[in-house]
């Protein structure tokens, strides 16, 4: 940003004095609120996240400074108005997978292709030479949850996953949205949603360790030496 375009000090000074009213403002709101859903909260948290925010566009642009606060976003789904009785559903399901050894990955897709190739007495194109072509190989030939429960043996490292059941009146026509599957999704329509991320193992993290974690326990991830070994003609 140039010079000319930069927030005077007193402009910076003024978002700071609207960020400790809305302070005092949220204080009273909270001290004086009737119920776990109070408006005059909900308005005065608005509020004060919307001046944290200018105070600090201001503070950046001024001084290249940040300020240490986060005001967390509102992620929760609105509320279901889809048919009470749906006559179908789709499921919606993103499992972010880190490449985290691309040599073990090469090594299972050429099996897979080689065990191929003998089947059908024909010669290997070599798609398994590149990671791309190994990773469009093992999708190919293993289902996604399979490989979702042995991503250690194909050179894969998990990351966040989601799943979305939405409802619908009828089912899709065949064929009818596979170029574009999640881009008409209506999350008024979502029935129930489930989530993994390691940003609630971070907070796992912050548990007792005398605290019983048997759940936690149950979804660990498998050592290598429990996982079966791949059988490139077990399909």
């Amino acid at each position: 940003m140039s010079d000319a375009a930069q927030p005077t000090a007193a402009e910076v000074r003024a978002a700071a004095e609207a960020v400790k009213t809305a302070l005092d403002r949220h204080l009273a709101a909270v001290e004086r609120r009737s119920g776990d859903e109070d408006p005059a909260v909900y308005e005065a948290f608005n509020q004060l996240a919307a001046a944290a925010e200018a105070y600090d566009e201001l503070l950046y642009d001024r001084y290249d400074e940040v300020t240490p606060f986060e005001i967390p976003g509102d992620d929760s789904l609105p509320p279901y108005t889809g048919p009470e009785e749906p006559n179908a559903i789709s499921v919606l399901i993103r499992r972010d997978y880190a490449v985290a050894e691309p040599q073990r990955l090469l090594a299972q897709a050429q099996r897979v292709e080689a065990a191929d190739s003998e089947a059908v007495l024909g010669t290997a194109e070599g798609a398994s030479g590149t990671v791309h072509g190994a990773i469009g190989i093992l999708f190919g030939e293993f289902e996604p949850d399979e490989i979702a429960s042995r991503h250690k043996e194909f050179g894969l490292e998990e990351g966040d996953s989601t799943l979305w059941v939405t409802a619908a009146d009828e089912p899709a026509d065949p064929g009818d949205w596979l170029d574009a599957p999640f881009e008409h999704v209506d999350p008024e329509r979502v029935v129930c949603r489930f989530d993994v991320s390691a940003v609630f193992d971070d907070e796992d993290d912050d548990l007792d360790e005398d605290e019983d974690l048997d759940e936690d326990d149950f979804n660990a991830p498998l050592d290598d030496e429990d996982l079966e070994p791949l059988d490139a003609n077990d399909r």
